[in-house]
């Protein structure tokens, strides 16, 4: 994998969660994109451990249902090492939005791990952590 497709497959990550102007967020996605066995995680007070499905739904519910509007979230640094059929990329966000008629604007950390698969560089894990 060329360090262009892993910035393509984490741009597609991130564009997953996007509702601005009005646009249907492309959740699921997320499907397509982590192993179905992908584990991803949410660090600090609320730490929880999600399997896809249990991480796609309440987020679809959110983004779909009104209580979250204009959302995106982007990366704004990165490093990603790779070596062979395997990588891992740290990296910085921001992300804002308006929640529950409040705007509002946050950033933190998110860790990837990718693993080439016969179909193609699929995410293994992820990890994120969210700026107080």
């Amino acid at each position: 994998m060329s360090k262009r497709e892993m910035d393509q497959l984490t741009a597609e990550f991130y564009g997953a969660f996007d509702n601005r102007g009005g646009v249907a967020p492309d959740v699921a996605r997320i499907r397509r994109l982590v192993l179905p066995g992908g584990l991803i995680v949410k660090t600090g007070p609320d730490f929880t451990a999600y399997t896809v499905d249990e991480f796609i739904e309440p987020r679809l519910r959110l983004l779909t249902g009104g209580r979250l509007v204009e959302f995106a979230e982007w990366e704004t640094a990165e490093r990603t090492e790779l070596a062979g059929d395997i990588a891992c990329r740290f990296g910085e966000y921001r992300k804002s939005g308006i929640l529950d008629g409040v705007a509002f604007e946050g950033g933190g950390h998110k860790t990837m791990q990718f693993v080439r698969t016969p179909d193609g560089w699929r995410i293994a894990a992820l990890a994120w952590h969210d700026h107080p």
